[in-house]
Formats: structure tokens, C-alpha cells, sequence
């Protein structure tokens, strides 16, 4: 018997030891990449509701006064234009700018 030969069953075993690593690997690339989308949100194109849900000490009353500010100013250039709307102070803005887009 050949000593380089590899009984089938370990081969097959290590085979799928590797596969699967590297599937778990794009499984946590993709996790990481749909959290990142959850937990962000466009302020020129989020609903009142999402901008409500996604932003921390944002309620209805204020999602609805970014949404107005954005129908009669237009598009959101900074995330300090936020400072704008009554009710919206620095410390709002700051616990939320990771999570804001444009």
C-alpha cells in the first residue's frame, strides 16, 4: 500500500471542513452588510415611519418636521441641517450620525 494515499473518508472530511469555513465566512460578511443597512437611514428618501424607527430620540412628531423640512427645502446636503428643525438639538445629531445618510 502506498503511504501517500489518503483514505477517502478524510479526504471527503476535510473537504468539507473547508467549505464550510468559507461559506461561514461570506455568511458573516453578509450579516455584517445587511446590519449596516439596518441600522442606517437616507434622510432625502426615508419615510417619516422609518426616519421614526431608525433614528434614536426621534419619534413621529419629529420624523414628520424632517420630512417637511425636506419637501420645502429640498434634499438634505449635511446632517446639520437637522439642527434646523425645532426640537432636533446637537446632542440628537451626535448620538445619531453613524446611522444617517444623504
Amino acid at each position: 500500500m502506498n503511504p501517500l494515499r489518503i483514505p477517502l473518508s478524510v479526504f471527503f472530511a476535510a473537504l468539507l471542513l473547508v467549505c464550510s469555513a468559507a461559506v461561514s465566512a461570506e455568511d458573516v460578511a453578509d450579516a455584517d452588510t445587511a446590519q449596516v443597512a439596518a441600522v442606517t437611514v437616507n434622510l432625502n428618501s426615508a419615510s417619516a415611519g422609518e426616519l421614526a424607527e431608525k433614528l434614536d430620540g426621534v419619534g413621529e412628531a419629529r420624523a414628520e418636521k424632517i420630512v417637511k423640512y425636506r419637501d420645502e427645502k429640498g434634499p438634505f446636503t449635511s446632517a446639520e441641517q437637522l439642527l434646523e428643525i425645532k426640537g432636533i438639538g446637537t446632542a440628537t445629531l451626535e448620538k445619531n450620525r453613524d446611522k444617517i445618510l444623504l
